[in-house]
This record gives C-alpha cells, structure tokens and sequence, in this order.
C-alpha cells in the first residue's frame, strides 16, 4: 500500500509540531511530502532533516534557511501555492493562523484534495466560498478542532438530517471565574494562562474572549449545514467532553477525550482507521464530576457576536477574523485593555453592510477593510483613554 502524501503547513507551530510526532510514530504510512513555516527558519530547518521532505516553504521570509541537500525552497505566500502544485500532497494539513492560511485551504479543496483543517479561520473568512469548492471537486474536509472532530464522530453513520441540535463546549478559559469588573485590568500574562490547553498565542487569547469559540459557531455553520437556531454553546471546564450531538428522538451523543490535540490529530490523520496511541487516555472514574454551566453573556459578548455575523451573512466573517487579528496584536502589544477586544471587533463588524463573497478577492477586500476599521476604533479607544 502506497505512503499517504501529507503536506503539513504551520508545521512549526503547536498543532504542527504535534501532528509530525503523530507521523514520526508511524513512518510505514506518511510521507511528508511538504513543510511549511511563516518565519520560523530554524525549526523548518530542522523538520525538514527529521522528516525528509522534499519541499518547504517560508511564507514570511525570502531567504532559504540552511537546507539538507536537495530540498526545494519556496518563499512568500506564492511560493507556498507553487510549492503545493509542486509536492502534490495527497492531503494538506493547514494549521496557519489566521486569514493567511485561506489560500491554502482554497488550493486543497480546488484540486480534491482532502484538507485536515486546523485553520478554522478559512471556513470563517469564507465559509461559502469553501464549502462550494469541496462540493464542485469532491473534496472531504476533516476538523481537526476537537470540538468540530468531535461532532464529526459523533455522526460518524448517522443520517445527518436526524440531528436536531449541536453543543459546542468552552473550558471558559483563564477568566472563567473572575471578576467582571477587574476585567479592564486583565494583562496579556495573565490572559495566555489557559487552565486546560496549550496553544498559541492567538487562539489562547481567543479563548479567553471566547471569540475562538464564535468562530467554531461559525465553522460549525459552514461544515454541517446547521442554522444558528440548532448551535449551542456551553461552558464545560474540565474539557473532557468535546462537543455533544442531540438527536430527533432525544439521543445525545458526546465525545470524550483528554484535552489533548494529539486525539483529534490522530483521528484526522489516519480516518477512516484509528491509528493506536500510547499516552494516558480519559480516565471516567478521575473525572466522575463533569460541569456543563451556561454562557454569560456579559462574561463572553463574543459569542453572540457570532449568531449577529450568521445573520449578517456575506463577507462579515471575513471582517470579524481581521479585526480580532487586529484586537488581539493590541491587547498582545499593551496598545489596547482586554474588555475593548470585542468591542472593537463589534464595532468593525457593524459599521459597515456584508458583500457576498464570490472569489478569494472579495474576502481579502473585506479582510483589508475589517483590519482598517478595528485600527480606527484602537485608536479612537486609545484617544479616549488620554482624554478620560
């Protein structure tokens, strides 16, 4: 039986990293047949040795790292399409952060190829555009977010017309049981401290806005059909339960696991089969006490952002990524107080009426113009602040 050719982009970052352990473990099965980075050369350079791959890519530097003999290098965001065209992945692993890894998953599912989506942000910048992609090409698209790989099990069989419901659960992140009105003085420190997860820095931040959980509201939408009414979201702090799927007869299914991202990643990489692990599993009787609370909506305003961006339709997903992108590097960056995140992404995302996105053009447009709106709003709110 053939190696499956995967093309692993992001890989030097934490779901990067992680799927590659997942591969080195069974080398009789993957090939990687492409790396990709934004700038990290050094831990290119040293997947590229470890695992052979004939191909990498730099998408945010032009000069090629100190490469085994042989090796391929493609730099800039071009290079990256190039460098896919070249390898001809079987699959492509995208755990790119943010909007730029949605050229990427336009390629994948362009060509029918199957996407192992760690890049929720693309079905969120232009969830319709993609989803028409994989439907025209006959592509598949496996999530790799727990919450979404999760349902994905849940209906492994079932007919999906015979769900009635969908539960996204949310550890709630550092600031679950904070006081609401300290909020303001919340630190980047103190905000990257997530209780159950290790990732990076943006989707840490996320979780702690719970913005990352609006854009899985979002994602939810867009890779099972569902409508926002038939979505819920639930904050569950033990993160054992990764989502639950309710049924018309009354049925509700969940998927349990340890938080982490080596299950969904090992699910993803060897679906249809279950490739064997060898770390500790969920252990029922330690975690005989499971919590599922509700969202506070003052706690967690993002959420309802995303229910608000569903109605809006068009090319507000595609705002409201850039504009958290934009929030998030303030509060990172010291420019900007943790509560005002969402605000400004609120503000971007209302200030101006949803386009339909027909091409990647059109959601690059409406991710150029929500990064100008939120830098307008940071600096009306740091205006403010010198004024108060």
């Amino acid at each position: 039986m053939p190696k499956r050719r995967l093309a692993i982009l992001g890989c030097t970052g934490s779901v990067g990293r992680q799927a590659l352990q997942v591969l080195a473990e069974h080398p009789d099965r993957f090939e990687v047949c492409l790396l990709a980075a934004h700038t990290s050369a050094a831990g290119l350079a040293a997947a590229a040795a470890t695992h052979r791959s004939p191909f990498v890519c730099l998408t945010g530097a032009a000069a090629p790292p100190e490469l085994p003999a042989g090796v391929a290098f493609f730099p800039g965001a071009d290079g990256l399409l190039t460098a896919l065209e070249r390898s001809q992945p079987d699959a492509v692993l995208n755990a790119i952060t943010g909007a730029a890894g949605l050229a990427a998953s336009s390629w994948t599912l362009g060509h029918g190829r199957q996407l192992l989506l760690a890049n929720k942000e693309s079905l969120v910048v232009a969830g319709q555009l993609l989803i028409g992609q994989a439907r025209d090409s006959g592509a598949t698209i496996l999530p790799i977010d727990s919450e979404h790989c999760a349902v994905h099990q849940c209906l492994a069989g079932a007919n999906p017309r015979a769900m009635r419901r969908l539960w996204l659960t949310a550890s709630g992140g550092p600031f679950r049981d904070r006081p609401l009105a300290s909020f303001a003085a919340a630190t980047p420190t103190e905000a990257l401290r997530h209780p159950t997860w290790s990732m990076g820095p943006r989707i840490t931040i996320g979780s702690a806005t719970m913005m990352n959980k609006a854009f899985e509201v979002l994602e939810a939408h867009w890779l099972f059909g569902l409508p926002s009414n038939a979505i819920e979201v639930i904050v569950h702090p033990q993160s054992i339960v990764h989502s639950m799927v309710e049924f018309v007869d009354g049925t509700m299914l969940a998927q349990c696991g340890v938080p982490d991202m080596r299950v969904p990643l090992r699910y993803c990489l060897g679906h249809p089969e279950r490739l064997p692990s060898s770390f500790q599993p969920f252990d029922p009787v330690r975690w005989r006490q499971l919590e599922f609370l509700p969202v506070e909506p003052e706690r967690y305003p993002a959420v309802g952002l995303a229910y608000e961006v569903l109605r809006l339709g068009g090319d507000s997903g595609a705002v409201l990524n850039a504009a958290d992108e934009v929030a998030t590097a303030a509060f990172l960056d010291g420019r900007l107080p943790f509560p005002a995140i969402v605000d400004v992404v609120a503000r971007a995302v209302r200030e101006r009426t949803p386009r339909p996105i027909r091409s990647l053009q059109d959601a690059l447009d409406a991710d150029a113009e929500g990064r100008r709106l939120a830098a307008a709003a940071i600096d009306g709110e740091a205006a403010a602040r010198r004024s108060s």
